[in-house]
């Protein structure tokens, strides 16, 4: 009996695996880099249209079929940031209205996932990134524009123990880095010079990020390594956001017209 409960518990979690991580593949081959690594020599439009095919078969749809992986299993550890993968996958196509650069392709292939709610402001989330030279992943908030900065910064004044533990927990700074922080050389305008959270207000974003070989896109486990770092940033994450979901609930109009 004891024999066959044994056996039922590791079909049992077997299958629990399975449904978790589905996939026995890679998502990408090494086609799709190539891919990435001939458009960055040919970036013209001619170039790609021509071999737009290879661009579907080797990276778009693998990358939606990895960012469907991804967000179903935030269920558990991020509902707020859950989405249909086209709206979290970015264009392929480089704004070049304000860049010197013209070349009109991105030669990588990435994923967004902001917070329902702030889609239009960005907000803090998640981000992958699958290039030729490695594959990226990072969370937390990228240059937030400006009623945002505030709202962090005067969140940190009020939460600054807090933040310093997330941002140096353990397990999270073992395999992730502080992202570049970009500071400012003063308090931003409105703050105080002396403040135990004035490193961290002078920031102009606030992240983690682990960069890994490019090797890694090519792994059948991709979306269980990515899983990981997301579910550890997760509270960063949240933290981040605390004060910008906060500033995005719309007023409540009073009952009756009485205030």
């Amino acid at each position: 009996m004891q024999a066959k409960a044994a056996k039922k518990a590791v079909a049992k979690k077997k299958t629990s695996t399975a449904k978790s991580h589905p996939t026995a593949v890679p998502y990408f081959r090494e086609a799709g880099l190539k891919f990435l690594r001939d458009l960055k020599r040919n970036n013209r439009r001619e170039w790609f249209e021509a071999r737009r095919e290879v661009y579907e078969q080797e990276l778009k749809q693998p990358m939606l079929a990895l960012i469907e992986r991804l967000t179903a299993g935030m269920m558990d550890y991020a509902p707020g940031h859950i989405r249909p993968a086209h709206k979290s996958l970015f264009r392929i196509y480089r704004d070049t209205r304000f860049s010197a650069d013209k070349t009109p392709y991105k030669t990588h292939i990435a994923a967004w996932w902001t917070h329902a709610g702030l889609e239009k402001t960005s907000g803090s989330g998640y981000y992958l990134q699958i290039a030729p030279e490695g594959v990226l992943i990072a969370a937390g908030v990228y240059m937030p524009p400006k009623e945002q900065l505030f709202a962090i910064r005067t969140h940190l004044l009020a939460h600054h123990e807090r933040f310093r533990a997330l941002v140096e927990d353990k397990k999270l700074r073992r395999v992730m880095n502080l992202h570049e922080p970009m500071a400012l050389t003063r308090p931003p305008k409105g703050f105080p010079a002396e403040h135990p959270a004035l490193e961290w207000v002078r920031w102009r974003q606030w992240g983690v990020l682990a960069e890994l070989p490019a090797a890694t896109a090519l792994r059948p486990d991709l979306s269980i390594t990515i899983e990981k770092y997301f579910r550890l940033s997760t509270p960063l994450v949240g933290f981040l956001n605390e004060p910008l979901l906060a500033a995005a609930q719309p007023k409540r109009k009073p009952l009756f017209g009485l205030s």
